[in-house]
């Protein structure tokens, strides 16, 4: 034993190490444009010409090499004798964002190749670089502005920006985008999901305008541990020293600090702020100036931790009363992106009396996390490490780390987030453990403020016990699994006498239980499909966990029901997954009632506000 703690721990600091070496590196040569809403932008949301390119003709020439004149440049026939064909004027038009599956019938199945391209008008201003943003594009993203590449991007679910300040030009432009959406087995996430792959620019386009030199980066929190110190940074574009001033008004704060040769400057202010909770999700007014830039955010103050089974926001033991949701649109389908898809889905999660939603199984848009903090709703977001990942692939591991870095980038000052996931329901293997292991050790060296988690299986049951065995206990803060008994495997009895055997002083969490309903078709509570038979499945399994030491919490799967093309059973599921309490035309089922009625029960006493510092 004694010798395995050794090699854990040697183990340990080779990892720390490397990634230290890793996040220098990453934070020096990377743009992070947080907060990007609260900048000076110019919406390229709207309409798009759009050309469908199957075989890719429009990025490869007939011998598939990379043709310099791609459809990215836009041209046109310059006479009748001019061969050109292709032409994005007299092409059809998409509003952006959305996916293409669900704006065009005949692209529902669609996996390939779109591309894209807008006209707009530009001013050049002397002393300031504009960027192009894009909140996300699925899945591989080529970038090009009046015909010259500025850019590509590879993953789904997280932000991306380019400088475009010297290739735009005075007066007309045009931007022309490559998406491809094609799965493939190296990819995060790989080829075999539960859910749609939407393709398309899903998310946000922006053209964001700053000073040439900007407050890039940020991060105000609570001290960790502590109640009476807010700290911090504040990162420059550029390695320059300028001063940089930090206020909040509504606690009488201002400091001035000044950046090193590096461009970030650390922040420490004597304060104990009113705290952020569910029951009062108070957020203040913070500023960050500097010589010629101004950044106003919205930020809370809290503590997240677990002690022994305990998971204690600001001090106190809370239950995690969640409900698993996907970025669906709500009634209409296909990608959810907008403020109003965010305010219809956590007012349904309100509703249902959550303080909690897992977002899954990657990081959802940016309205919705910030939609549910200031409806004091928490948050678990993953990145889409699932199912049948690469796990011996060093490209696949870099993919995935990319995409936890731009999820961590983009949300570590919202305090509601209170989990980082790193993995969904991934086979047992040492492969699987080395790569998730270093996912753990990268969160942790990103951000240590908050728990960490991933969504584990059941590893094997006897004499009617469940047991939870998974290497990963060792760096997670929760334990966290998926189980479907008396939906895969096992009856509606066995949740009656279900024992489990969890052998770790951690709180567990039931990230996903949960049985499949058509909406309106009823019947006895034996009956798979009704909702009888769902609603009683969630009577059972809630009654069966309640009873379990340590039990901290549950996010059911799922809130609403959403397309799968794994899901085909005729009149059924007709290619949606049914497991919803909500159907896809936003009406509860019974077991929306049942868990309501649940959380109902679980009080929550108010969350005191703590006044010493440890």
């Amino acid at each position: 034993m004694l010798l395995q703690n050794t090699v854990y721990t040697m183990r340990k600091a080779m990892l720390i190490t490397l990634l230290l070496s890793v996040t220098t590196a990453y934070a020096q040569n990377d743009v992070v444009m947080q907060n990007v809403f609260a900048r000076n932008v110019t919406s390229l949301n709207g309409s798009w010409n759009y050309i469908i390119d199957p075989f890719d003709m429009g990025y490869y020439d007939y011998r598939l090499n990379e043709n310099p004149n791609g459809f990215f440049k836009n041209q046109k026939a310059k006479n009748s004798q001019h061969l050109v064909e292709y032409n994005f004027d007299t092409s059809p038009l998409m509003v952006l964002p959305s996916d293409w599956n669900t704006k065009n019938p005949q692209l529902f199945f669609y996996e390939g190749s779109i591309w894209f391209k807008k006209d707009f008008v530009h001013t050049k201003q002397p002393g300031r670089r504009t960027y192009i943003y894009f909140g996300a594009a699925n899945y591989d993203t080529k970038v090009y502005v009046n015909g010259t590449k500025v850019g590509e991007h590879t993953g789904g679910f997280t932000p991306f920006e380019f400088d475009v300040t010297n290739v735009l030009k005075d007066g007309n432009n045009f931007v022309v985008v490559r998406v491809n959406n094609e799965r493939i087995p190296s990819g995060v996430p790989t080829v075999n999901a539960d859910w749609w792959n939407y393709g398309g620019i899903t998310r946000d386009v922006l053209l964001v305008s700053v000073p040439d030199v900007f407050i890039d980066d940020y991060l105000i929190q609570l001290e960790k541990g502590r109640y009476d110190n807010i700290v911090g940074y504040v990162r420059l574009n550029q390695a320059v020293e300028k001063p940089i001033t930090v206020e909040i008004p509504a606690l009488s704060l201002r400091q001035t600090v000044r950046t090193d040769v590096s461009g970030k400057a650390t922040v420490s202010l004597r304060a104990k702020p009113e705290l952020w909770s569910p029951d009062r999700p108070l957020l203040y007014e913070v500023r960050i100036l500097s010589e010629n830039d101004t950044i106003t955010d919205q930020i809370g103050f809290r503590q997240i931790e677990t002690v022994g089974k305990e998971i204690r926001l600001n001090g106190k033991k809370i239950f995690l009363k969640g409900i698993a949701i996907h970025e669906e649109a709500p009634f209409r389908q296909g990608r959810a992106w907008s403020p109003e898809d965010a305010k219809t889905t956590i007012g349904w999660a309100k509703e249902l009396g959550c303080n909690f939603v897992r977002l899954a199984h990657y990081p959802h848009n940016e309205h919705i996390v910030r939609e549910a903090e200031r409806q004091g709703v928490m948050v678990w977001s993953e990145i889409p490490v699932y199912w049948t990942i690469h796990w011996e692939n060093p490209d696949t591991y870099a993919n995935a780390e990319r995409q936890l870095d731009e999820m961590i980038d983009r949300d570590k000052n919202r305090c509601n987030v209170i989990i980082w996931s790193v993995a969904n329901e991934t086979p047992h293997s040492e492969a699987r453990d080395a790569f998730l292991e270093k996912l753990a050790a990268r969160t942790r060296l990103k951000d240590s403020t908050r728990l960490l988690s991933m969504a584990m299986e059941v590893t094997s049951t006897y004499d009617n016990t469940s047991k939870i065995n998974d290497y990963m206990h060792r760096y997670v803060d929760i334990i966290s699994f998926n189980n479907y008994l008396g939906w895969y495997g096992g009856t509606l009895n066995d949740l009656n006498t279900r024992r489990w055997d969890i052998p770790y002083d951690k709180p567990f969490f039931v990230s996903e239980f949960g049985a499949g309903a058509l909406q309106g078709k009823h019947g006895t509570t034996d009956e798979i499909w009704t909702e009888e038979y769902q609603a009683e499945l969630y009577r059972r399994t809630l009654a069966m966990y309640d009873k379990v030491e340590g039990f901290a919490g549950c996010s059911p799967w799922i809130l609403v029901d959403f397309y799968s093309p794994r899901r085909q059973l005729n009149d059924i599921q007709d290619f949606f997954n049914r497991k919803g309490i909500i159907s896809n035309n936003g009406i509860r089922k019974q077991a929306f009632y049942v868990l309501q009625d649940f959380y109902r029960r679980k009080i929550t006493p108010l969350t005191p506000q703590v006044d010493y510092a440890r």
